[in-house]
This record gives structure tokens, sequence and C-alpha cells, in this order.
């Protein structure tokens, strides 16, 4: 207990699956918690289990509301240690059939959304003498799934986003590390979505057919250690929680 004891921690896409079990996990080892997300019925809910956690309306789209977001952090716990780039949606269709719309949505919410909160968080995490950044991946940008290609281009862009920040940091000087996490299949609602959708013999189910799920705790846990001084010589990496999906 207490490993991230003191920290103020800010978790994007915190209403449902891997988010809010990353802000419960930090939580309960001893960090201050503030839960973004446009679900705000569901975030309230979140954050009305966690002592002392507060809920923020967060397009992660806008660069402006970012501002907000962390002005906002800033001003209820007077620093910033831990951001958890989280935020994710998925659409269904190969590249000859998804629309534009869809496939933007997607980048401007994983890539896009990642971006802004390093570059919003960054300068703040220097005042207060340094901090982690976990920025969720997937082994979906790992790996050819033919049904998720703008999912699949965001998620692999943020591994390598992951490492160039990684780099900027240490080169100057800042006490930030930069990593990236690529879960394999967790039982999450994006997973329940892809299950109803996907038919039954799509190549993006084989995990889940021959080894089964993981838990949002599973991601938590890796979330944790690379936020905790557990991880403090590590950052640039992409940590993969898959049960061996991509060892095949």
């Amino acid at each position: 207990m207490g490993r991230v004891e003191g920290k103020v921690a800010l978790i994007t896409g915190g209403a449902s699956g891997l988010g809010a079990e990353d802000a419960r996990l930090l939580a309960r080892e001893g960090a201050r918690v503030v839960i973004t997300d446009v679900q705000d019925e569901l975030g309230r809910q979140v954050a009305a289990e966690i002592p002392g956690a507060l809920y923020l309306n967060h397009d992660v789209r806008d660069e402006r509301r970012w501002g907000e977001v962390i002005a906002e952090t800033l001003k209820a716990f007077g620093r910033l240690d831990i951001l958890v780039n989280n935020a994710g949606l998925v659409r269904f269709a190969s590249v000859e059939e998804m629309s534009y719309a869809d496939y933007k949505i997607q980048v401007d919410v994983m890539l896009d959304g990642t971006f802004l909160g390093c570059k919003a968080a960054i300068p703040h995490m220097t005042k207060g003498g340094g901090g982690s950044i976990i920025n969720m991946g997937s082994v979906g940008g790992m790996k050819g799934i033919s049904a998720i290609p703008a999912y699949a281009g965001a998620k692999g862009g943020i591994i390598a986003m992951t490492r160039s920040i990684a780099v900027h940091c240490q080169e100057q000087g800042y006490k930030i590390r930069v990593n990236s996490i690529a879960p394999g299949a967790i039982e999450t609602p994006m997973t329940a979505q892809a299950l109803a959708e996907l038919p039954d013999d799509d190549a993006g189910l084989d995990q889940v057919q021959d080894q089964g799920m993981g838990k949002p705790i599973d991601i938590a846990n890796a979330v944790l250690f690379l936020a905790s001084e557990d991880g403090r010589h590590i950052t640039g990496a992409n940590i993969v929680v898959d049960n061996g999906e991509t060892a095949h």
C-alpha cells in the first residue's frame, strides 16, 4: 500500500473500463485522482466510489479544455504527478468500408488526445519536479487486424509517439518518464462491443477464443508500476500485457 502516496493522478476516459480501474487502484495506493470523460453520469459514479476524487467533463480533442482541466487539477490538488492518457473508442470496418468520419474520430480522440495531454501536462510536471506519463496503446497497434485500421493506426502512433516524447523529456533534463502500455484482450465495454460486432471467425478474436481475456486490474497493475518508484528506471518503453498474444 502507498506506492503513489501523496501523488496526484489525472486519468482520461476514467468513467469505465480500464480508466476506472486505474483510478481505483491508484487511489487505493495513496494518490488523489482526477477522472475525466464525456460520460458524465458514469464518471460521477466512479468518482463517488473514491474518497476525494474529482470528476471533470473532458473532450480530449479540445486543446483549450486540456488547459482548463490541468488548471482545475492544480486548483484542487496543487500539483500533477501522473497522467494516464486512456480515453479511446473503436469503430469496426475494413479500410474499404470505413467512412472518413469514423476514421477521423478515432485518430482525433486517441492519437491527438494523447499528444494534447502530453503537451499540456509536461510544463506543470516539470515545475513539480517530474512525473510519469502513461499512454494507452494496444496490441491492435502492433499486429494486423483487418477490422480496425483507424484504431490500429492511432494505437501504433501512440506507441511510436511515446518514445519520441520520452526522449524529448530526457534531452531537456526533465524528470518525466513517458511509457505506453499495450493491452491485449481485456474484459471491458470496448471488448464486449467487439465480441458483439465482429464475426466469430474474425482473426482479431483469436486470443479471446484461444487464451481468454484478462481483467482491467491486469492493466491497472502495470499503470501503478509505471506510475510508482518501482518503474523509476523505465522510460520510452511499451509494456505489453496480452497473455502471449503477440508472442505467437
